[in-house]
């Protein structure tokens, strides 16, 4: 169990009194059931609720189709802690924790295509589907150096596309391409990963307090085992609790 929370990491978390958690409902492997009116289920959720039962404070959900308007929304301070992917784009104004869980990226490709190989899909004019400012949409775009990425709002947006413009490529989370590949006659997923998302809770940079105490709640359920009981409650297939963080 991690160390009681002091008042002034408290006033961090829960500036209200409430604490706002920002979730991102487009991702079906962190959040699989949510709806208006009715409480949000899954392993990010489930986090949530523990972590408001530690921080002893109501906790309210800030919900988002996609993971970047979830991050964008630390502009307005729209929550206090928020579930996403962990990236260097986002983190000048987030301060993430180690991950909690991580999620397979890899590749999809139509019927018939030359490309056998992750190492095969970075050359000119191969064109690639992605979600705009998902957490793999920014690690391509920092890597990508000669196929062209072609962003879309949202998951099933990038599948659209694919689909729509005959694109060479799909990239997305192996999770949801095992399903997407079964749609498409004669499509395949290329073997290994292109990446591994890291997902993490983060908070609005200035709040260092908050910060060490969501660092060390991480760790906690990653070793009680609470985390793996989330992912199994749920039914979640294709994600991996997150190895520890190393002393330092």
């Amino acid at each position: 169990m991690i160390d009681d929370i002091s008042p002034s990491v408290r006033a961090e978390l829960t500036p209200t009194g409430t604490l706002r958690v920002g979730i991102n409902y487009g991702n079906f492997l962190l959040v699989t059931s949510y709806s208006e009116g009715a409480e949000p289920r899954g392993p990010a959720p489930d986090l949530a609720r523990e972590l408001g039962r530690r921080v002893d404070a109501p906790v309210e959900f800030v919900a988002f189709d996609t993971a970047g308007k979830l991050a964008d929304a630390v502009k307005t301070g729209a929550w206090d802690v928020a579930f996403l992917g962990a990236e260097p784009q986002r983190a000048g104004e987030i301060a993430f924790t180690a991950a909690y869980l991580e999620i397979p990226a890899t590749y999809l490709v139509p019927a018939g295509s030359p490309i056998r190989t992750i190492a095969d899909v970075d050359r000119e004019g191969v064109r690639i589907a992605v979600a705009e400012k998902s957490a793999y949409e920014l690690y391509l775009s920092r890597n990508i150096k000669r196929a062209t990425l072609m962003r879309t709002p949202g998951i099933e947006g990038s599948l659209k596309l694919f689909l729509a413009e005959k694109l060479e490529v799909l990239s997305g989370l192996k999770p949801s391409l095992l399903m997407d590949v079964e749609k498409i006659p004669g499509a395949r997923l290329l073997d290994g990963q292109f990446t591994a998302v890291q997902q993490a809770i983060g908070t609005p940079k200035p709040r260092e307090g908050a910060a060490g105490f969501l660092r060390r709640f991480v760790e906690d359920v990653k070793a009680s085992g609470f985390v793996a009981g989330a992912i199994a409650r749920n039914g979640v297939k294709g994600v991996s609790v997150a190895p520890p963080t190393p002393a330092t």
